[in-house]
């Protein structure tokens, strides 16, 4: 496999990974929250909490994903140094 093949993959994985990581949590926190002022007519309440969470959550799960892909890419970058 070449190195720029080894790039895309760890791109598409990334990709992959934090797109899937940013609209699950979104996605369940508005169908949780619209719902629940739906059952208890409260508006958009609970919608506004969930989605709230939901970014916090996000940010969380993002954050801890982005400081492993940095190390997986620098060992990528320091694999390719080496062979140089």
């Amino acid at each position: 496999m070449s190195q720029d093949q080894r790039y895309y993959r760890l791109a598409m994985k990334i990709f992959a990974d934090f797109g899937i990581s940013i609209a699950v949590p979104a996605v369940l926190a508005a169908l949780l929250g619209s719902r629940m002022d739906t059952h208890f007519g409260t508006g958009s309440l609970f919608l506004v909490i969930f989605l709230v969470c939901a970014l916090v959550f996000t940010a969380i799960i993002v954050y801890r994903k982005a400081r492993v892909y940095e190390k997986m890419y620098s060992a990528l970058i320091q694999k390719e140094e080496k062979k140089s």
